[in-house]
């Protein structure tokens, strides 16, 4: 034993000074490890000063990390020592092993450790999981205190910040998240998105001097009132992300230009037939079941059957058998108060045709399209009239034109990295819409603007933007930059930008979904801090 203590204390107590390995007893399940402090004196935790004077000793009994599947309990022997201060409250105190103990710890400081890593990685139900596999079970609870207890990390002064929001809950309740760009590190979560709060957070730390933000109006009213010193800017992601908004936006008004027009035919056009109307569609389980009524009681009646012979096969009513016969065709008997009644969607029944003839055939898009012209109702409704009636109706022939999203996204691709194919049916669609092709201009200056960095053009692009009057929504979009043209011309001039801060957002997204979105705010803060 006396040969093998001095590897044994290496291997147990390598990163301790001032212990001294006694013993080690191995049982079944726990290996208990005798050791005593040999610390001449400690320094009083009331007053600091240093005491000698051992007032007496006693056994404390932390827990440890398992050692080869068993549990590891040291007897550890410390001294009481008597405070050299007589004013200080504090007779007597008890002497603490650095790197080992801490006052009232029932666990070594490795195993607390192992434990807090465990905690912030898989908070509180997975973290307990995981630490029953490690062989030191621990409650959910237990993993969440230790957590809770965890200071702050130092923070030095940063110099450029990013400002956003994330969700605590989606919809109702909204944080801000502010990170330190330099170092990618986050630096505070704050419990709410309003001004005055970032202003005095912004406020405490005067040599902030780039603040990177969206342009939600909090972010920037409070920026300019908590950092006046600091340069606001922009970021690029949401600028372009708006311009594909309202680029979108003009593509679809111009939706019908996407459709190459006909050739004109040599043929004079042929006169349609009158469409026989009905109040009930072929297929219409009621229609059917009444045409097969009325087919069946005329055809036993042109056999010579009487009508009460027809009523007493059929297990009708004579009057029923009377009234099917005097129908010469089952649309007469396509009756009842709430057919051919007018509703709410008959007004919107010929721009439902003429979309659906454009090649619009998705019921939902259709529906968005005239509840933004005032249609009052549901989507069932639009849904039934495109099921029953749109559906039968013949699409025109030829190739289906592009939707406005693809459009949009082959104005928003640089045009080396578009696909030959795309290329072409762009080239078509520009060539067939002179406003389209104003906007595409539009776009690539401005897409310029972005990845050269050539934030003073922005003023001149604005002017031209606002004087597409074809091009509404750009022309709104290029309005809504000017009362933040100052971000927004730093932001295409700097090199700085959020997406640092957008990263970890999704990584608080991740970490609310681990904890099931019942985080609370210290709990949430001190994860994504310390993590």
């Amino acid at each position: 034993m006396n040969e093998a203590r001095p590897r044994l204390h290496e291997l147990l107590f390598s990163s301790v000074e001032g212990v001294s390995l006694e013993s080690v007893d191995m049982a079944d399940a726990v290996v208990q490890v005798e050791a005593r402090s040999t610390a001449m004196r400690a320094a009083c935790p009331g007053c600091g000063r240093w005491s000698g004077r051992i007032h007496g000793s006693y056994l404390r009994f932390p827990r440890d990390l398992p050692t080869a599947g068993k549990f590891v309990v040291v007897s550890l022997r410390v001294r009481r020592f008597v405070c050299a201060e007589s004013s200080c409250p504090r007779k007597t105190f008890a002497e603490q092993v650095p790197g080992l103990t801490r006052r009232f710890g029932r666990r070594t400081e490795r195993l607390r450790s192992t434990l807090v890593s465990v905690g912030l990685a898989l908070a509180g139900r997975a973290g307990a999981r995981m630490t029953d596999v490690l062989g030191v079970p621990v409650s959910r609870n237990t993993l969440l205190r230790l957590i809770a207890s965890l200071p702050d990390p130092p923070v030095t002064a940063p110099r450029v910040v990013g400002v956003d929001e994330y969700a605590q809950r989606k919809g109702r309740i909204y944080g801000t998240v502010l990170v330190d760009v330099e170092t990618r590190h986050p630096i505070d979560l704050l419990p709410d998105r309003e001004a005055d709060t970032l202003a005095a957070w912004l406020a405490e730390r005067p040599s902030i001097e780039i603040v990177c933000r969206d342009r939600a109006p909090f972010f920037a009213e409070g920026a300019t009132r908590g950092a006046p010193q600091a340069i606001q800017i922009a970021d690029r992601w949401h600028l372009w992300h708006n311009l594909s908004e309202a680029a979108e936006k003009c593509v679809y008004r111009h939706r019908g230009c996407l459709r190459p027009a006909p050739a004109p035919s040599d043929e004079p056009p042929e006169e349609a037939e009158p469409a026989v109307s009905s109040p009930w569609p072929t297929g219409h389980r009621f229609a059917e079941r009444t045409r097969a009524k009325h087919a069946t009681i005329h055809a036993l009646l042109k056999a010579g059957h009487s009508k009460r012979s027809v009523a007493r096969q059929l297990g009708m009513t004579l009057n029923t058998i009377l009234r099917f016969s005097r129908a010469a065709t089952p649309e007469e008997l396509f009756t009842g108060q709430w057919q051919s009644r007018a509703t709410k969607l008959d007004a919107y029944k010929p721009y439902l045709d003429l979309r659906w003839q454009e090649g619009c055939t998705n019921a939902w898009k259709l529906w968005e399209e005239i509840r933004e012209q005032g249609y009052p109702d549901g989507y069932g409704n639009v849904r039934n009239y495109v099921s029953r009636t749109l559906r039968s109706k013949p699409q025109p022939v030829g190739p289906r034109p592009p939707s406005a999203r693809a459009v949009t996204r082959w104005l928003l691709t640089h045009p080396d990295a578009l696909a030959e194919s795309d290329r072409i049916q762009l080239k078509a669609v520009l060539a067939n819409c002179p406003e389209l092709g104003v906007l595409a201009k539009h776009v690539r200056a401005f897409a310029h603007m972005v990845t050269d960095l050539r934030g003073d053009q922005l003023p001149e692009w604005i002017e031209s933007a606002r004087a597409s009057a074809d091009l509404p929504s750009l022309s709104r979009f290029a309005h809504h930059l000017e009362p933040d043209l100052d971000a927004v011309v730093a932001g295409l001039s700097q090199p700085w930008n959020s997406g640092v801060v957008e990263g970890h957002v999704n990584r608080i997204k991740m970490l609310k979904r681990q904890m099931f979105g019942s985080a609370g705010f210290e709990l949430l803060r001190k994860r994504v801090l310390l993590t």
